[in-house]
């Protein structure tokens, strides 16, 4: 069994960490993050760390131990680093833009596909064909990426779609004669 949450999490500097009552702050250079304990464990701020105890032996407790030091983890490298991930659009005119507080795609629907972004999130796009995907939550960072990729899933047969870069798409063969 993986005991992932007796590691305590280590915070870099110029990061803060606090916990007042039931909610854990992360604060850093890139943003302010905010969680809430469950009641089935207990952290704590000892100098440059962060542990989390479980309040008891029973089995919730155990497995919210070792989600929570992944929650506390994650919210740590955002605030002081952040998450980000790029994407790539194949496909004969399939191209994205940034115009305003939107993502503006055309994937070969009759229409533009407009996605808004959502707050604490910077989508870039570097050429018409790439997007990146950044911010300070890795829990909504993930999502963003998820929610363009499924306007147009990469098919198998010629690679078209919205794929992340480091994807590998398992090409088929097409019918033969």
């Amino acid at each position: 069994m993986s005991r992932v949450g007796k590691y305590p999490v280590a915070i870099p500097s110029g990061v803060q960490v606090a916990i007042a009552g039931r909610t854990l702050t992360a604060k850093g250079k890139l943003g302010e993050l905010k969680l809430e304990l469950t009641d089935r464990v207990d952290a704590v701020v000892e100098g440059n760390h962060v542990t989390v105890k479980p309040r008891g032996t029973e089995r919730e407790a155990r497995m919210m131990w070792g989600t929570t030091r992944a929650l506390v983890a994650n919210m740590v490298h955002g605030v002081s680093e952040g998450y980000s991930r790029s994407m790539e659009i194949t496909g004969t005119g399939f191209r994205a833009a940034v115009q305003g507080k939107n993502l503006v795609m055309n994937l070969g629907y009759s229409h533009d596909v407009v996605y808004p972004v959502p707050d604490g999130i910077k989508i870039t796009c570097e050429r018409p064909t790439a997007i990146k995907v950044e911010g300070v939550d890795k829990r909504l960072v993930g999502q963003v990426a998820s929610e363009i990729r499924a306007w147009r899933l990469p098919e198998p047969y010629k690679g078209k779609g919205v794929r992340y870069s480091d994807e590998v798409i398992r090409r088929k063969e097409g019918k033969k004669k």
